[in-house]
C-alpha cells in the first residue's frame, strides 16, 4: 500500500452549497470551509467528503458520453517525496498545479488525483 484515501472530491459551482445538500443527506457536518470558500468538506461516521468550487462547471449528462461523471480521488501519503516514485512507477504522471499539502497526478487513463500529506 502506498496510501489511504483521503477524499473523494466533487467540483461544484457553490461549494459550500453542494457540501450542505451532501451532509444533510448523509447525515454528516460541514466540518471546514463556509459560504464563500473554495473548499469545503463534510464528515462524520468515518467518512469525508470534499467540495471544490469550480464556478464554470458543466455537469454530466447521465448516460451522455459527451459529458461523462467526473470527480478525483484525494490519498493521504505520510511522505510524499517517498510516494511519487511510486506512483509514477505504477504508471501515473505527475501534472502542474499543486500547493503546499498536495500535488496532482493524473492516472494511467488520464483521471486526476492528489496526493496530500497535511490532512
Amino acid at each position: 500500500m502506498i496510501g489511504q484515501l483521503h477524499s473523494v472530491v466533487i467540483d461544484a459551482p457553490d461549494a459550500h452549497a453542494l457540501a450542505g445538500f451532501y451532509a444533510e443527506l448523509l447525515g454528516l457536518e460541514v466540518s471546514k470551509g463556509g459560504p464563500g470558500d473554495d473548499w469545503v468538506v463534510v464528515s462524520g461516521q468515518g467518512h469525508r467528503l470534499a467540495f471544490q468550487q469550480a464556478p464554470d462547471l458543466v455537469p454530466p449528462d447521465w448516460p451522455d458520453p459527451q459529458r461523462p461523471q467526473q470527480f478525483h480521488l484525494d490519498v493521504y501519503v505520510p511522505d510524499v517525496d517517498e510516494a511519487e516514485p511510486q506512483v509514477l512507477a505504477l504508471g501515473a504522471r505527475k501534472l502542474p498545479g499543486g500547493g503546499g499539502d498536495f500535488r496532482v497526478y493524473a492516472d494511467p487513463a488520464g483521471h486526476p488525483f492528489c496526493l496530500v500529506w497535511d490532512a
